[in-house]
This record gives structure tokens, sequence and C-alpha cells, in this order.
């Protein structure tokens, strides 16, 4: 035991990433490191980033060797915000493919951890009021996608998870009704016509 109490101070940064920073995993979405430690496994000394997934009630544990390897990175810039939130506003892709490989798509996307992909699977995704509404699985993966999302801008810009989401929403509102409504008009032949000249407008 008393080796153990002079053992030397464990590192508080490695490879650009410190202690206590927040970080994105990609297949977990943002989460802290809350120390860096030296484990033996196997007789092997290994450093190791402990991270803690707050709103996962999971603490995972990654070799400081491998971040890179497995993707970890820092939180987005706000230039990368900014673009995520203009995704936000672009028209909804949505491919004539079947739903479970258009699942398997969204599904790629929102554990890439990158923020514009994510933000593309939340505009493909959202439903307004007045659209038809969604099945379970569309309804899942589109809160997967906005939290994931949420939680990164709450962390970027310091203010709560819940008034990021509220932002991002207002943004799929605002130009739902906009651009979405154009999209309903373009359809039917009597008002292609007035919606050309609408998105003229615009």
């Amino acid at each position: 035991m008393a080796a153990k109490t002079a053992k030397k101070k464990p590192p508080q940064q490695r490879n650009g990433f410190k202690k206590n920073e927040y970080i994105v995993y990609p297949t977990h979405g943002v989460g802290q490191i809350i120390s860096i430690d030296e484990e033996e496994i196997a007789g092997a000394k290994l450093e190791l980033f402990v991270i803690d997934f707050q709103q996962d009630k999971m603490t995972l544990r990654v070799p400081t060797a491998k971040s890179a390897e497995v993707g970890m990175r820092k939180l987005s810039g706000d230039e990368i915000v900014s673009k995520a939130m203009t995704t936000l506003k672009g028209k909804a892709r949505i491919k004539r493919t079947m739903w479970s490989r258009r699942a398997q798509e969204y599904e790629a996307k929102i554990n890439s951890g990158d923020l514009i992909s994510i933000a593309e699977v939340v505009r493909d995704l959202y439903r307004s009021d007045t659209q038809p509404e969604q099945s379970y699985s569309e309804r899942q993966l589109y809160e997967s996608a906005l939290d994931r999302m949420a939680r990164e801008i709450a962390a970027v810009q310091k203010v709560e998870e819940g008034i990021a989401k509220q932002n991002i929403v207002e943004v799929l509102a605002k130009s739902t009704s906009a651009s979405r409504k154009a999209a309903l008009e373009s359809a039917s032949e009597s008002d292609s016509e007035s919606s050309h000249e609408e998105d003229q407008a615009a």
C-alpha cells in the first residue's frame, strides 16, 4: 500500500485532451473526461481516459493511445455549429428506398459523431404538427439525433440542453413553414407557378 501512495500523480492531459474536458465519442455523443488513469491489464500498464456520459449513466474507459483510432474528438467549434444550424434550414432529402435501408444510413450518420451529418438526420426526420405522423422507428431516430445535436451545442455554447433543443426545433419549424409549404404547393399543378414565384422572392 505504501508504494501505491508514493505513486506519481496521474496525468492531467494526453493527446490534446485534458481532464474535466467535454469531448465527443462517436457512438455515445458528448462525455466528460473525469480522469486519466493508469491500470494494469494482463500484466501490462495501460493509460486510460475515464469518460463519464451523464445522460446515459455510463462510464467508458478508452486507452489514451487509441483515442484517435476510435474517433474521439474535441467539441465542434462555433463555425461547425453554425454550419449545422444552417443545415437544418435546408430542404429535407428523403431517398425513395426501403425504410430499413434508410434507417441504417441515419443510424450510421448519428454514430459517426459528425455534427453536420447528425443535423442532416434531424432535418430529414423532422415533422411539424401539420405533417403526417412519423412511425415509431422514425421518431426514435429523430429523437436520438436531436439529443446528440442538442448535447453538443449545449456543451459548446455553455447553455442547458433544453435551451439548445428548443433553438434547434425553432429553426426547423421556421424553415418547415416556409420551404416545405412551397414544396407541397409545387407538387399540385394548380399552385406550381405561384410557389415558384415565392421561391424566387425568398
